[in-house]
């Protein structure tokens, strides 16, 4: 075979390529995993595809409802991934990965920039355009806004809340903006006698929560309510007594227009609280600078500014609010999250 000098150079300039590719990160790796996590939450197996667990393609197929065989090749793909792995030599069941929540957790940031924010790209001419109207017509998938953000949370969110939830030691909590109510889920494993209340509008995360809640053995401790947040401001009866108020990445969503109901809301929350209770927000800041936060921070602010209309507070806006609240003193703690910061408020 005879190889020409344009070959060589093909050749050297393929293994550049790779090499530079390479280098980039795990792209490649993330983009695929993201897919075939989001194809298990839309099957509804993830719940059997969970840490702690053994699986077959039966137990996949009856979670589906599809069958034996598709499941099977589904399972297929996912161990060729790697994101599972035989649970005994040569035997039909399985496990996930040992890096499998690391793994879902990333793929929860390409999950909600790509896919739960679908409608802002696909759209973008119309929203640059009359953004008021767009909205009115492409609206975003709330069940994969709310899981594609308990993706992103898990690890980089969600333990800096759920320590400080466990450091108060709660007997009752309220989530706003609960989602599929994972953090009151975990809450309440930890404290056994304790409460929880669940407040979300998306009808999509509410059903998921109230799945999520039965599979946990907790529907007589922690009840799922489908309303605003707003609707606290007028009427705070979800949140009276609680130890703690926990809200995630919700109050930017009353502000610009509703900012005064949002300053209601709050000094609701703060009554409500049993004495020495705490408000846990966490939520986004805008357009940071620095090299950790900056592209993702971008993004954040951007959808949020152009296609959703929101205003995101800044830290010494948030701080600020929080006091006028009533709240007796406020710490604010950088979170994993690019972009994303905990406000801690003591009654």
């Amino acid at each position: 075979m005879t190889v020409t000098h344009d070959t060589h150079t093909a050749h050297a300039a393929g293994r550049q390529l790779r090499t530079e590719v390479e280098h980039s990160g795990t792209a490649p790796d993330m983009a695929a995993a993201a897919a075939l996590l989001e194809m298990g939450d839309r099957l509804g197996v993830l719940d059997v595809i969970t840490p702690g667990r053994t699986f077959d393609s039966a137990a996949v197929a009856a979670a589906a409802d599809v069958p034996e065989e598709g499941a099977g090749r589904y399972l297929q793909a996912l161990e060729s991934a790697g994101l599972i792995e035989p649970a005994a030599a040569g035997g039909p069941a399985f496990r996930v990965a040992p890096d499998f929540d690391v793994i879902l957790h990333r793929a929860g940031y390409i999950s909600w920039t790509m896919n739960a924010n679908r409608p802002f790209i696909e759209h973008a001419r119309e929203f640059l355009t009359d953004p008021v109207a767009a909205g009115e017509i492409y609206g975003r998938d709330g069940r994969q806004v709310a899981v594609s953000s308990q993706w992103m949370g898990s690890l980089a969110f969600y333990p800096a809340a759920l320590d400080v939830i466990f450091h108060a030691k709660p007997r009752r909590v309220a989530d706003l903006g609960a989602g599929t109510c994972r953090l009151l889920i975990e809450t309440l494993e930890k404290f056994p006698d304790a409460t929880g209340v669940g407040l979300d509008l998306s009808s999509g995360a509410c059903d998921a929560a109230r799945e999520a809640v039965r599979n946990a053995g907790m529907a007589e401790r922690l009840t799922v309510v489908e309303r605003s947040i707003q609707s606290i401001a007028e009427d705070p009866g979800p949140v009276e007594g609680a130890d703690v108020i926990h809200a995630g990445f919700v109050f930017h969503d009353m502000m610009p227009e509703e900012e005064a109901v949002a300053d209601k809301v709050l000094a609701n929350c703060r009554e409500a609280l049993q004495p020495g209770g705490i408000m846990a927000i966490t939520d986004a800041v805008p357009y940071l600078r620095n090299d950790r936060e900056r592209r993702f921070s971008a993004i954040v602010t951007y959808y949020h500014r152009q296609f959703m209309g929101r205003k995101l507070l800044s830290v010494d806006e948030w701080e600020a609010k929080l006091l006028e609240a009533g709240f007796s003193q406020v710490e604010t703690v950088e979170l994993g999250f690019p972009t994303g910061r905990l406000f801690v408020a003591r009654r």
